[in-house]
């Protein structure tokens, strides 16, 4: 059959995102079926993605659908609107089977299948596309593949994949050149699921709690082929690096044994480290470290469920920028637990986290799946009835969202390195422009102060 995968997402703030999933897609359908990708990032518009639907003449068309919304309290906006052109677009030019999958649509797969008219949604990883793909061709019972719905059969459980994953990464594939061009960032998968209880996070719906490390030399060999290939810098997209210490220490050490010299950044759990594996890290080529810090404030961090202390912070922190690495840190305000006086417990104890970028999301989205969404519905925040596709943020009844951002913006300043969302327009205008000065990476680094 042709299959022609299509990356729905144009979010380009703060930066372009190369679709990673799609690499997997196709490694796992290449060997029995022709695939082409098409990006909406690189090609842009629907006249062209019509050009490519005409030339390709499909059989099947599946649709990645990455983000459901930017997240941002500030300036709050939601996708579906968007997607639904793309559909119709593609409607235009072909009468294929309409395959839905990505992130997103694991967040929300019936209000999307619904929304959008497809024949399949497949919950999860999409490399059970090869299971649908082969049922499909056999006229077998599709509603008997773990993840698979359609409108009619809406049951269906997320299940981690428990097959091999293969990466189907082609240099000359065209829409790579897009993130060469950007940027030049390019990304990397060393694990799958996330063994950490955090009450707002999607990644166990999506990938399961266990942790599925890929083989390091694997990682390695892949690193090296994004350099080969033009890459100036990758990021590590596994919802933690660090959450199997010494799977990552193993990576690294592979990364650079391979040859691999392109720097390279990751998101961090700031647990306390073993010794010197921020150096370790940084001799491998980690120049950025992103950790998920939510709050400085011990009884907020409790009620987030997270694994660490404040003290774990500082201590993290400290052992990163010992070892020369450019530090941020982001943080979730106005969620459970959070009331006038946490949020000045963390305002004062930011000023320890020194020579770092500081990110603020003031107000936490509320997902299905996650406990976050348990606790919206208790407290009357939401309903099980409520449409929750466009963006819904949780609330503390404790203290005023406007209070908090009120806060947060009198205490930045005229400072560079605190940043509100995302950074808005502007920042992605100033990003795109250093961009075509040459620079690559996610350049937070310039605001470190």
């Amino acid at each position: 059959m042709k299959v022609l995968l299509v990356s729905a997402n144009t979010l380009t703030e703060p930066y372009p995102v190369y679709p990673l999933g799609l690499d997997y897609v196709a490694g796992a359908i290449v060997a029995d079926h022709q695939v082409q990708i098409a990006d909406m990032n690189s090609i842009r518009d629907y006249d062209s993605l019509g050009e490519i639907i005409k030339q390709f003449s499909p059989d099947v068309i599946g649709i990645s659908l990455r983000n459901i919304d930017n997240t941002d309290t500030t300036d709050p906006r939601g996708f579906i609107g968007q997607y639904r052109e793309i559909v119709e677009a593609i409607r235009k030019h072909s009468s294929a089977i309409l395959v839905l999958g990505g992130s997103g649509f694991t967040i929300f797969p019936v209000e999307y299948i619904n929304a959008l008219n497809a024949d399949y949604g497949i919950m999860g990883e999409g490399e059970r596309l090869a299971l649908l793909l082969n049922a499909i061709e056999k006229q077998e019972d599709t509603t008997a593949i773990p993840g698979v719905i359609t409108r009619q059969f809406c049951n269906a459980i997320s299940e981690p994949w428990g097959e091999n994953v293969f990466r189907d990464f082609n240099e000359n594939h065209s829409h790579i050149q897009f993130y060469l061009q950007n940027g030049g960032m390019l990304n990397l998968q060393t694990k799958r699921g996330c063994p950490f209880e955090c009450i707002y996070c999607t990644y166990p719906h999506m990938e399961g709690r266990n942790l599925r490390l890929v083989n390091p030399e694997e990682v390695a060999n892949t690193a090296l082929r994004l350099q080969e290939a033009g890459a100036k810098y990758f990021f590590v997209t596994d919802s933690a690096f660090n959450s199997d210490y010494s799977h990552s220490i193993a990576v690294a050490r592979a990364i650079k044994k391979a040859g691999v010299s392109i720097p390279w950044g990751a998101f961090f759990v700031p647990l306390k480290p073993p010794e010197d594996y921020f150096r370790i890290m940084a001799d491998a080529g980690l120049t950025h470290v992103e950790f998920g810090t939510e709050s400085l404030s011990d009884p907020v961090l409790a009620s987030y469920r997270k694994p660490f202390q404040v003290q774990h912070v500082f201590e993290t922190h400290q052992a990163a920028i010992d070892a020369g690495l450019y530090v941020a840190h982001y943080f979730l305000l106005g969620g459970p637990g959070e009331n006038p006086d946490t949020l000045n417990e963390t305002l004062l104890n930011i000023d320890k986290l020194k020579r770092s970028v500081l990110l603020f999301f003031c107000g936490i989205r509320i997902y299905p799946y996650t406990a976050l969404y348990d606790i919206a519905i208790k407290e009357g925040q939401i309903s099980k009835g409520l449409s929750i596709l466009d963006p819904v943020f949780y609330r503390s009844p404790s203290i005023d969202a406007d209070e908090i951002v009120q806060r947060v913006q009198k205490q930045a300043k005229e400072r560079l390195n605190w940043v509100i969302g995302a950074g808005g327009k502007e920042t992605a205008k100033i990003i795109t422009r250093l961009y075509e000065r040459g620079h690559c990476g996610p350049l937070w680094e310039y605001l470190i102060r």
